[in-house]
């Protein structure tokens, strides 16, 4: 019978990747006691299992009981995590540096302190240059035991060069540890509220930062400070739909990294996310000469970089290189394009499912909605929205959720299920009002479906200039404007008004540089 909680052992195993398993495989070939067979034995099994069975494991591998197997199982799992410590040591220069930092203590523990102080003397250089102050912290300390244990000459200066170097890192430490909560904290505000709903939403923003935000000067900061810092302006901002100093920010944020190249190859996983983040501010500010600009530097970095990327830098550069040519069809109103991306997102959503977090599953499902709304198919953008809508999620992500109710109306609507939007109004009503994100253009789009279900099309056609017409004056309000940033109603009732498809009306405002949001 298969185990309902996923086994640790078992899931490390399925997301070993063909080069990973080679590896592990080569490293084992020569392992010939019992033990090892037996564990090499359990390492086939489960790769070739689909669903984790242990009655089926103690049945098929011969010599083992079931009172062993938790044992094997720790053993065959700390070989894996062994192999690919080996395997990865290679493409990381910081598990490199870590390994030598162990080094110098074996060599420490043998009493050989010179050897030591040694090895500590080819690993400072090389953090330092990598600004990775934990590891340069480590180092300084275990110099500064080294020196407290074997005298030397020249003692006196060195110590106080080590104690300098100390108290540098340590406050630069506690900064960055600071920092990231900040950080950490603002973008937990952002995933409970979305863009700020109200003058309420955007005076809890301000408080937030007034109050925990430390007054220091930017050019003391080093480049994860830096770097921590301006991820809270961009999440603020961001929430607060001030665009213009979003991109501020994620520009200060990306030129880091132009300034230090090296930190690119050293974590790749946070340029592709200070890229991902400036493709989005370039996004919401309309600019898609840049932005196109962009999103060729991030494929370029991905397609020479890929090969020595880890499992998690595969993960962000699919999430985000996918987002950012979603976004570029949604740019340029070329809907029916973008819909040949939906097969290789489905596919990788498969691949990542078991890592993805909930969030990212539902901006994707939204996005790919959006390209179905946008190009007419409104059967399969209800199909996408009704993923967003069966996932129990809580209070995460409450703007997706919302909105993702009224499009899905909107598109019952389109297709003409009359008695089931008449039902669905009010169920989503009742979920807007439980999480408190109405808006006055919800509303205004609930009161139109409302009123308009069985009018004649007379009537519809005037409803629609008249729902136009109000919309456009809620646009002017700075926190009725996110509204349409999830949703393009304003082009869909100029679509319906005019008789043209919606994605040939956002991309002739494209053409002519109509802003839309």
């Amino acid at each position: 019978m298969s185990n309902k909680v996923p086994d640790p052992l078992f899931v490390l195993v399925k997301t070993l990747s063909k080069a990973e398993k080679r590896h592990f495989q080569l490293s084992t070939r020569n392992k010939i006691r019992n033990k090892e067979m037996l564990y090499i034995r359990l390492f086939g099994m489960l790769d070739k299992m689909e669903v984790y069975d242990e009655t089926t494991l103690i049945k098929k591998i011969p010599g083992i009981k079931k009172s062993q197997l938790p044992n094997l199982k720790a053993h065959l799992y700390r070989q894996l995590l062994s192999s690919l410590r080996g395997l990865y040591r290679l493409k990381d220069p910081v598990m490199e540096l870590r390994e030598l930092f162990d080094y110098a203590r074996v060599l420490y523990d043998k009493g050989l302190y010179p050897q030591s102080k040694h090895m500590l003397g080819r690993i400072k250089p090389r953090a330092q240059m990598l600004e990775e102050i934990s590891l340069s912290h480590e180092v300084i300390e275990f110099e500064k035991l080294i020196e407290s244990r074997y005298i030397t000459p020249g003692l006196e200066s060195r110590t106080a060069l080590l104690s300098l170097e100390s108290r540098q890192l340590s406050r630069q430490l506690s900064s960055i540890s600071y920092l990231s909560t900040l950080s950490l904290r603002m973008y937990g505000l952002y995933l409970k509220m979305g863009h700020a709903r109200d003058e309420k939403d955007a005076r809890i923003l301000k408080d937030f930062l007034e109050l925990h935000l430390p007054a220091f000067p930017d050019q003391d900061l080093g480049f994860y400070e830096k770097t921590y810092l301006y991820q809270t302006y961009c999440w603020y901002y961001y929430t607060l739909q001030d665009f213009a100093l979003y991109y501020r920010y994620c520009r200060k944020w990306v030129d880091l990294f132009e300034k230090l190249p090296q930190q690119k190859t050293a974590d790749p996983s946070l340029y592709l996310k200070a890229l991902h983040n400036l493709l989005t501010a370039y996004f919401y500010t309309r600019n898609q000469e840049r932005f196109t600009s962009e999103l060729q530097i991030m494929a370029q970095f991905i397609r020479e970089k890929e090969v020595g990327f880890e499992e998690n830098t595969r993960l962000y550069a699919f999430v985000y290189l996918s987002t950012a040519r979603i976004n570029k069809h949604f740019l340029e109103g070329t809907f029916s394009e973008g819909l040949n991306l939906v097969a290789e997102i489905e596919n990788q959503i498969r691949i990542y499912q078991a890592k993805l977090d909930d969030n990212r599953v539902m901006v994707f499902y939204y996005k790919i909605a959006c390209l179905y709304f946008g190009s007419g198919d409104n059967g399969n953008a209800i199909k996408y929205l009704h993923r967003i809508i069966q996932l129990r999620v809580g209070n995460l992500r409450e703007d997706i959720q919302c909105f993702a109710r009224i499009l899905h109306l909107i598109a019952h609507f389109e297709m003409e299920n009359f008695s089931l939007v008449e039902y669905l109004v009010k169920s989503v009503y009742h979920f807007i009002a439980q999480h408190r994100d109405q808006s006055r253009v919800m509303e205004e789009i609930m009161l139109f479906l409302r009123k308009n279900l069985y009018a004649r099309p007379d009537e519809l056609l005037n409803g629609f200039r008249e729902l136009r017409e109000q919309l456009l004056l809620l646009s002017k309000n700075p926190f009725e404007k996110r509204s349409f940033l999830y949703l393009d109603i304003i082009s869909w009732l100029e679509s319906r008004i005019s008789g043209i498809p919606v994605q040939t009306v956002i991309r002739n405002k494209f053409l002519q540089g109509i802003a839309r949001f």
